[in-house]
């Protein structure tokens, strides 16, 4: 008689087993951060250094991307996103990314204007293929320094000092007053994965 008691509970530990599980993968479901929706592109685009940094931007998209340390950067709705992959598989990154604060407001005007501060910027395009190829030894040998300094006409002829050092990013706190440029407006919390932009 006392199996029929035992049998009961297993029974129940059955039927009621799934349900718990069930319930705690729901839980997990729901938290969920939503993706910034897809651009499309006629061609893979072309990319442009930021001068003083090695931050390239894609100049032909009303959305900011970026690219830098091997990623594609994409700030959506006061969060950040990053890939391998200009086009797709944005992933949340729960944090701005260093590279951010060496990228001035503006630099989409001084794009259009071809001026860097006060002097003529001619910029060159570079195939996203070219830049996610060769970004690294760009770097590590100072490429853009010894390319005419990022295309900046006289910036080299600067007296001692005056010339920008190049910048090391670390990451630290985000920025107080947001992203300062964008592609849509809010401000974005929650935990994120995928972590080390270096």
């Amino acid at each position: 008689m006392k199996k029929v008691p035992v049998k009961i509970f297993f029974l129940a530990l059955l039927v009621f087993m799934p349900a718990l599980v069930m319930a705690e993968v729901d839980v997990k479901v729901n938290v969920n951060i939503p993706l910034p929706p897809p651009i499309v592109f006629p061609a893979p685009p072309e990319v442009v250094v930021i001068p003083e940094t090695y931050v390239y931007v894609v100049p032909d998209v009303n959305a900011d991307i970026f690219f830098y340390g091997g990623w594609w950067w994409r700030p959506w709705q006061g969060r950040w996103y990053r890939s391998h992959y200009y086009d797709r598989g944005w992933v949340y990154y729960d944090r701005v990314p260093a590279f951010y604060r060496a990228v001035p407001p503006g630099w989409r005007n001084d794009y259009r204007d071809r001026r860097w501060h006060e002097y003529e910027w001619e910029h060159r395009r570079i195939p996203h293929r070219d830049a996610e190829k060769n970004w690294r030894s760009w770097e590590k040998d100072k490429h853009w320094e010894k390319e005419q300094y990022w295309g900046v006409k006289k910036s080299d002829r600067l007296p001692p000092g005056q010339a920008k050092k190049l910048r090391r990013y670390d990451d630290g706190p985000p920025k107080a007053d947001g992203f300062g440029h964008q592609d849509g407006p809010g401000k974005g919390h929650g935990k994120g994965h995928d972590r080390g932009d270096r």
